[in-house]
């Protein structure tokens, strides 16, 4: 089965009530354990690289891994650029064989915004690739992308439409107080779902792209403090709050820093107990192991999405 772009995810996800998994990518092992959870719950899926996955691991690989997962699972899978921020890097992924881009433009001016999302929707139209637009910056650090709290802002509900009519944009991924990395809220956890009611008011039927949204497992950030690791403090989104969110326009959530901790936490349990131990399979066949059922509860527990694959075939 070829790569299929998210928007017949996204019709039936906004009509369902549920959201598809995004998840970063950055090895052979993430993807097997998020594929692998995936088929055993028939879900979609979107597989998204950032730029710094992509230099990590190298765009030939990771297309030949996501190939490998299409011909494994027979799932509907979306490859998605995450926050790229330039023309000329969407359009290598485009070229490069992505069927879905985010071109980041949060951190420029309103109507710079506009140009530059246009200019990216008008190529990937042309090529039959989608386009997903950000109004509002997400604090927080992820790959190249680093926002001070400072210069953080949330989505302004009345951009929304004058940017999605000028751009021709897909869908559109909305500040309302999640943000990147394990540190989301030094206080009590609050979203702003009166902002994306009043977006889903303007923008009725349309796709909305929560970021940032991992929810920072405790299991795995107790398993790093307890074995090396220093992140007192590390909270995410409540799952009850990306359910909610789901139910509403949310139709992609994104999933990076959960995979992370889960990786790091079990190979730092297993280094800690098994000191001797240098076979890298030995540490990550755990690791994998245990993102599989980080993903698994998030397809079935936080986003809905399972047993929905057939849907959008």
């Amino acid at each position: 089965m070829p790569l299929v772009t998210s928007t017949k995810m996204f019709e039936k996800a906004y009509a369902g009530n549920y959201a598809i998994g995004a998840f970063n990518v950055n090895n052979m092992e993430i993807v097997q354990a998020i594929t692998e959870a995936a088929k055993e719950e028939n879900a979609p899926l979107i597989l998204q690289v950032s730029s710094g996955a992509r230099k990590y691991a190298k765009h030939v690989y990771l297309m030949h891994l996501i190939q490998a997962a299409l011909e494994d699972t027979g799932l509907p899978i979306c490859m998605h650029l995450d926050h790229g921020d330039t023309f000329e890097l969407c359009k290598s992924c485009i070229d490069g064989g992505f069927t879905s881009v985010m071109i980041d433009g949060s951190h420029h001016p309103f109507e710079e915004n506009i140009r530059l999302t246009k200019q990216v929707v008008d190529y990937a139209h042309d090529h039959g690739v989608v386009v997903e637009g950000e109004l509002g910056r997400l604090a927080g650090i992820e790959d190249d992308v680093n926002v001070a709290d400072k210069d953080a802002a949330f989505t302004r509900p009345e951009e929304v439409e004058e940017f999605v009519t000028k751009t021709g944009v897909d869908s559109l991924a909305i500040a309302i107080g999640t943000s990147h990395g394990a540190f989301k809220f030094k206080g009590e956890p609050r979203l702003r779902f009166d902002i994306l009611e009043e977006v889903q008011k303007r923008l009725p039927g349309y796709p909305i792209v929560l970021h940032g949204a991992s929810s920072v497992v405790p299991e795995y950030v107790e398993m790093i403090n307890a074995n090396g690791g220093k992140m007192p403090g590390a909270r995410g989104v409540p799952e009850d709050m990306l359910r909610k969110a789901a139910a509403m326009a949310v139709c992609k959530i994104n999933i990076d820093s959960d995979l992370r901790l889960g990786m790091t936490g079990t190979i730092r349990k297993y280094f800690n107990e098994h000191p001797e131990h240098f076979d890298p399979r030995q540490y990550l066949g755990p690791a994998r192991a245990n993102i599989k059922e980080i993903v698994r509860n998030k397809l079935v527990n936080v986003l809905g999405c399972n047993n929905k694959a057939d849907e959008v075939l």
